[in-house]
């Protein structure tokens, strides 16, 4: 009984982690109402890092984003295992 206990909470525990990954939000990708639901982020933040994200080619770390008018290190703490800068899937060329 205790194996199977276990084992249900070991798949718990890497599901959890899964779904945890799969949430990240790209700050390169992401659209202004994916960039809303960050905590602190509402709809004229979001549209700053989308305006930030433009002008400057993209972010290269998570910490860069306090850079945007309106959004702090406080903001970026708060979130920062909830985003990612990873870069954008290329389109393969003909």
């Amino acid at each position: 009984m205790n194996l199977i206990k276990s084992l249900v909470l070991g798949l718990s525990l890497s599901l959890a982690s899964l779904a945890a990954f799969a949430a990240q939000i790209n700050l390169n990708t992401a659209s202004a109402s994916e960039l809303e639901t960050l905590n602190g982020v509402g709809a004229a933040k979001a549209a700053a890092i989308v305006a930030y994200r433009t002008e400057h080619g993209g972010f290269k770390s998570v910490d860069e984003l306090a850079n945007v008018k309106g959004i702090g290190d406080k903001t970026v703490e708060k979130n920062r295992d909830q985003m990612t800068v990873a870069a954008p899937a290329r389109k393969p060329q003909p």
